[in-house]
């Protein structure tokens, strides 16, 4: 097994943007120093081995995150030059992908959402504020958000009316978006590395493996706090559809299935994946099908699986992709699974090589058979 170092790394990443400029970046996507982690980077490699459809024009720097209109077909994509709207129009078996926007913010843009009535897109990351863009009708982006460091998540409450966004400065924030000033301003033990919300539940992620709860009838106190399943850095979480509980992935190629009850633990499991051999690569991405509410992961192996967490199986294991794959994400009715091919740079700017680590996002149809939940096999549970 290839030994591990838990300590983040920062301050070691080099980005380039367009104007020839350089900014250094504390990065938590390093995902720790893997000493069997390797990226294919030959020129044979193949970056879509499962024959997905590309995005046209992706970003010309790593994606950071990927994000559906929750109304229609309109697919935002984050990077560490800007970010960029497409339309995707499916017929049939075939799919087709029209830029439609582009904004820019002044540093990295680490993570998105849309607003619940599909007009609206939040950007947030290193440039410390979150940005409200009205996509639809062609209005100016304006800063709706403000911290003290660089914002890695943020999220959309449709039941608060409120904007969520979580920091490396160690804060949670609820803004209402017409006012200056957050609603509340909710410290946290250790920097913000994920959040998830399933109204009423809310589970944000930070260094150290805490994973804070919120019941966010009452989004003030904490619900419950709890030492992550999983022994090594957090990487994505993502609430149960039913919100009784939410899955966990780490870097070291691992998914915690956790259930809030006190008496459902017994229910509670982890299970290997993103691996091979000796090599260990980071869970990077959770999404629940919105209709099968079965799994997918995402890792930097280059690799997407789909998973029934209450059978206990993988569902399918997609063919490897040579670059890994940082994000990923479910259109409103599970029928496209969009999700991204790039450099990730959990090996920092020194394994970075421009001439061979172009970005790419493809769109994947899911087959009822790779989504749909199965019966329990066997005993064991597992397959």
């Amino acid at each position: 097994m290839a030994q591990w170092s838990e300590k983040v790394v920062e301050s070691r990443t080099v980005l380039r943007f367009s104007n020839d400029f350089f900014y250094k970046l504390s990065l938590i996507y390093a995902t720790a120093s893997m000493s069997n982690f390797t990226i294919p980077t030959s020129s044979g490699a193949n970056p879509n081995p499962n024959k997905s459809f590309e995005v046209a024009q992706p970003p010309g720097d790593s994606v950071s995150s990927l994000s559906f209109s929750p109304k229609a077909n309109f697919l935002v994509g984050t990077s560490w030059d800007n970010q960029r709207c497409w339309e995707i129009g499916r017929n049939g078996a075939n799919i087709a992908s029209m830029p439609k926007a582009s904004i820019s913010h002044d540093q990295p843009v680490l993570c998105s959402t849309w607003k619940d009535d599909g007009t609206t897109v939040f950007s947030g990351g290193c440039d410390k504020q979150v940005k409200m863009w009205p996509l639809l009708s062609g209005g100016q982006p304006m800063t709706v958000a403000m911290h003290d460091a660089p914002i890695k998540e943020v999220a959309w409450i449709p039941e608060m009316n409120l904007l969520a966004t979580g920091s490396w400065d160690k804060t949670l924030k609820y803004w209402d978006t017409r006012q200056s000033n957050p609603v509340h301003t909710q410290q946290l033990p250790e920097r913000c590395y994920a959040l998830t919300v399933r109204h009423p539940l809310m589970v944000v992620a930070t260094a150290d493996r805490n994973l804070i709860v919120f019941n966010l009838q009452n989004p003030q106190i904490e619900f419950k706090r709890i030492n992550s399943p999983l022994k090594y850095q957090t990487r994505c979480v993502a609430a149960f559809p039913d919100q009784l509980g939410f899955l966990v992935g780490s870097i070291e190629g691992r998914v915690g299935v956790h259930h809030l009850d006190d008496a459902q633990q017994s229910k509670n499991f982890t299970f290997k994946c993103h691996r091979e051999g000796n090599e260990i690569y980071s869970v990077n991405s959770l999404n629940f099908h919105p209709v099968h509410h079965t799994f997918a992961t995402a890792g930097s192996d280059g690799a997407f699986n789909f998973w029934d967490k209450d059978s206990k199986q993988r569902l399918k294991a997609m063919s490897r992709c040579s670059q890994p794959i940082p994000c990923s994400t479910f259109n409103n009715d599970g029928s496209i699974f969009a999700y991204s091919v790039c450099y990730d740079w959990s090996k920092g700017a020194e394994n970075h090589n421009p001439a061979t680590a172009k970005s790419y996002i493809y769109l994947h149809l899911p087959q009822e058979s790779e989504v749909k939940g199965k019966p329990r096999i066997g005993t064991s549970g597992r397959k």
